[in-house]
Parts: C-alpha cells; structure tokens; sequence
C-alpha cells in the first residue's frame, strides 16, 4: 500500500486529487494538509511514502516546504503538482530533488503513474514538463555535454548502464529485470551513481545522462 499525503489550500483541490487516488486499491491518503508548514508536520508525524504538494499554499509554499521534507528523515518522496507550468517552478522542484511534477489539467490517470512510479523510486515528469525540461536542456547542451560525460565517466560499466535505464524513467525493480539483477543490487548501484556524481535525485542523475549523451530524453 503506497501512503499519500496531499497539500493544497484548496478544499476542492484536495478532494478531486483524494478522489482520483481512492480509485486505486494500491494508494491510501494517509493525511491532508491546508499549508505548506502543515505538510511539513504532518509528514513528519504520518512518514507518507509521496507527499503531494501544491506550489501556492500560505505559511510555507510547495516548493520551500518540499525542501523541509526532502531534508528530513521522513524518507517520504515528493511530487510537486500545480496548475502552473513555469519554469522556475520546474526547475526549482526538480533542483530541491522532488520526484514528480505534474499539472492539475492533466490526465487524472497521470496522478496515479506518478504515484506509483515516484513510490517505486523512479522519477514521473507530466508530458509538458518533461517537454520543457529538454527544450531547456537541449539550449546549451554541447556546452555542458563535455562536463557531463567527464563525471559519467568516473561511473563503471555496469552503473553507467543502470544510469541510462534510470535516465530513461525506469524503476528499481523495472532495471533489475532488465539487466537481470536482484532489486537490491539496483539500489546499491543506484545509490553510487548518487554519489560518484554528487547528485541529489534520480531527475538529476536523469539530466547528466541527457547531457552527457546515454539518453535521448528525460521524464
């Protein structure tokens, strides 16, 4: 059972989110918060697998507060979904080390994948944020491509493998059947590769591989 804990100062919001999660038997929302220090809070007392969070929240907002919980010991994952695109709010998620970033008009049934797929250790990008985080990637790619590859480099052969398959979205357990490999093994290579490239997440252990070249596309 994957535990969810859902922020949003909107009572609607949190209800219509409840709502799609409840129809999956695998998810139960285990807390609901109104602000971001709630969530803060109320992720520390339940330890949730996901945190779902909105970006706009009073107290704290969704981005300041994924950073709190990211830095706990909660070992709760985080998923940033709002109604707003923006870059920043993209790039900034992502460089606090959220998991997820989907947009409240998307498709319901990417709430749950994105669920699912954060809880299992991958990373899930909405379609739109995926697309901008290449087209952002993809400006100045060259550049950086040479640093990239330098830092991917210090990596075996076998964890440059597990990078391109992180890289292209995949779970833990997902790599481990391809590579034949217990789950274990993946966790273990995985968190090398975090720390031979002094990252903080899989999105951005993602984006050297995209930068470096093992990769066509992240999300």
């Amino acid at each position: 059972m994957i535990r969810v804990l859902i922020a949003d100062d909107e009572t609607m919001m949190r209800a219509g989110a409840r709502a799609i999660l409840s129809t999956d038997p695998g998810i139960e929302v285990v807390a609901e918060a109104s602000t971001g220090r709630e969530a803060v809070e109320l992720v520390r007392r339940h330890r949730p697998d996901v945190a779902l969070l909105d970006v706009q929240m009073p107290q704290l907002d969704g981005l300041d507060a994924a950073s709190e919980i990211l830095k706990s010991d909660a070992g709760t994952a985080v998923i940033i979904f709002t109604t707003f695109s923006n870059d920043d709010y993209i790039a900034r998620a992502l460089s606090e080390g959220a998991s997820g970033f989907l947009l409240k008009s998307g498709d319901p049934r990417d709430l749950i994948a994105g669920v699912h797929a954060v809880a299992d250790g991958a990373a899930y990008l909405s379609p739109e944020a995926a697309h901008r985080v290449i087209r952002g990637l993809s400006t100045g790619r060259m550049a950086r491509g040479s640093a990239a590859r330098e830092r991917v480099d210090r990596l075996s052969t076998r964890e440059q493998e597990v990078l391109m398959l992180l890289g292209e979205g995949l779970s833990n357990a997902q790599i481990a059947r391809r590579l034949h490999l217990v789950e274990g093994t993946v966790k273990t290579h995985v968190s090398s590769i975090l720390a031979r490239l002094t990252v903080g997440n899989r999105v951005q252990a993602a984006i050297i591989a995209y930068e470096a070249g093992l990769i066509e596309s992240v999300g």
